[in-house]
């Protein structure tokens, strides 16, 4: 059995004893602990914090745990049911709470279930309110509320077609455009939420054919979780044989977008954001930002048009900074996360879908042939395991100082950048291992260099 309590929320395995994982008691443990944390710090009047979630197995078990821990704490509770995490973030706002929380692993196994933690904004807690949940609930450091305070329990079926309409309403989404482009789509919603919520988008955004795969939303994954292409060999086959024009595969709890062309073939998670940007930079002139371990390929669309780019740390709470501190109009992460601020802060595929759609029904041509549009990068990922005894930063302070000569950016572990590629360390904050991102040209010399500076890494744990 597995916990895991960090600053980005609590997650784990379901079952095992109390602390070893994600059971009833550690649940309304932690979920007091964000209670008191909210009650302090909201500045919102309302008393109502919403609860949404996906489709897994233990969600249900996991919900009345939380909703009623809420209630026990006195805050009224706002159930949204199943619902993807950039709906419940976007339910926070539209309901005026002071919260949410999000029941989801999100790519994790289904055995994996966790609680991600929202402020009054709907965006997830930053690392200062993340680290004393944690501290409220080492201590139990909280009090119930008392007969007369005791919260109330609302059910509300209707944010999946809030949040639809809130798409639909986007200027730069074009219904019209994209009904007219007569567009046949395959989705792969393995298993969740969004096997709920994207029938219902393409059909409202005109999309007259639509084949789903894996889109009854049992919480039994029929393949690995995670939008990557080795665990999606069964909607790349559908692609291969059937006339249709794009696929589009998201997440259990829907806020990564992956996309498969014409012919079967993996767009590039990277290219998800690097698309919508293009679209978006066109229209509203601004900056962009993504992490130190996404693609180039962003800043090279994002300086086509005369615009800044800036990176990030990794992490959404990290990115979403940025973009505030820059005034970004597009932004996001290379796992096919888009930020788009003109809906909300929040990772949303149901907005990556309806941007790219109007997009490609503008550039009238295939998705093969939109993706030859953008710079050719390849991106390799590899791990660097190490004795406990190592020290990691140390190294990692050496590695600055022998490619002093390239451009280093440090708030992130470190991230050399050559000319024609880049290299970015960074190490685990749970176990002793450095995980090596490096992208170039080909993924040859994205492997190759990669492996020079993992080279360099063992050598230096050597000494």
């Amino acid at each position: 059995m597995t916990l895991i309590k960090s600053i980005s929320g609590i997650r784990g395995t379901i079952g095992g004893t109390a602390g070893e994982g994600l059971n009833p008691l550690d649940i309304t443990k932690f979920v007091a602990a964000y209670a008191t944390l909210i009650r302090k710090t909201t500045s919102v009047k309302s008393n109502t914090i919403v609860v949404g979630r996906d489709a897994r197995i233990s969600g249900e078990m996991v919900r009345s745990c939380v909703c009623g821990t809420l209630m026990g704490m006195g805050f009224d509770v706002i159930d949204i049911g199943l619902a993807s995490t950039p709906t419940t973030e976007l339910a926070v706002t539209m309901s005026g709470s002071c919260g949410g929380i999000i029941l989801t692993a999100s790519h994790n196994p289904k055995q994996w279930n966790a609680l991600k933690l929202l402020n009054e904004k709907g965006e997830f807690l930053n690392a200062a309110e993340g680290n004393e949940v944690l501290s409220i609930a080492a201590a139990e450091a909280f009090e119930f509320a008392d007969i007369d305070h005791v919260g109330h329990y609302i059910k509300d079926d209707s944010y999946n077609q809030k949040h639809i309409d809130s798409v639909l309403a986007l200027e730069l989404v074009d219904v019209e455009a994209i009904r007219k482009a007569g567009f046949k789509v395959a989705i792969d919603c393995v298993n969740s939420v969004g096997g709920i919520v994207l029938p219902e988008l393409l059909a409202q955004l005109g999309v007259g054919t639509v084949e789903k795969l894996y889109c009854e939303p049992t919480g039994d994954f029929q393949h690995n979780p995670e939008p990557l292409e080795k665990n999606l060999t069964d909607i790349m086959g559908l692609m291969k044989k059937a006339d249709l024009d794009v696929a589009f595969v998201v997440d259990p709890d829907v806020d990564r977008l992956a996309i498969i062309d014409e012919n079967g073939n993996m767009y590039g998670e990277e290219y998800t954001l690097v698309t919508v940007a293009d679209y978006i930079l066109q229209h509203t002139p601004g900056n962009t930002v993504s992490n130190l371990s996404s693609t180039r390929a962003l800043r090279d669309v994002t300086r086509k048009y005369g615009l800044e780019y800036n990176a990030s740390a990794v992490g959404e709470v990290n990115v979403v900074t940025k973009m505030k501190d820059t005034g970004a109009v597009i932004g996001g992460e290379g796992n096919g996360g888009v930020i788009y601020p003109a809906s909300h802060y929040g990772r949303d595929a149901l907005v990556g879908i309806a941007l790219f759609l109007t997009y490609l029904a503008k550039k009238q041509m295939t998705v093969s042939e939109l993706r030859k549009t953008y710079p050719a990068y390849y991106m390799a990922k590899n791990r660097i395991d190490l004795t406990p005894d190592v020290d990691v930063d140390a190294i990692l302070v050496k590695v600055k100082e022998i490619y002093a000569n390239e451009e280093v950016n440090d708030i992130d572990g470190v991230k050399i950048d050559f000319p024609d590629k880049w290299v970015h360390l960074r190490k685990s904050n749970t176990e002793p291992i450095i995980r090596v991102y490096s992208e170039a040209s080909s993924p040859e010399e994205a492997n190759a260099i990669g492996e020079a500076v993992m080279a360099v890494v063992y050598e230096l744990s050597k000494k």
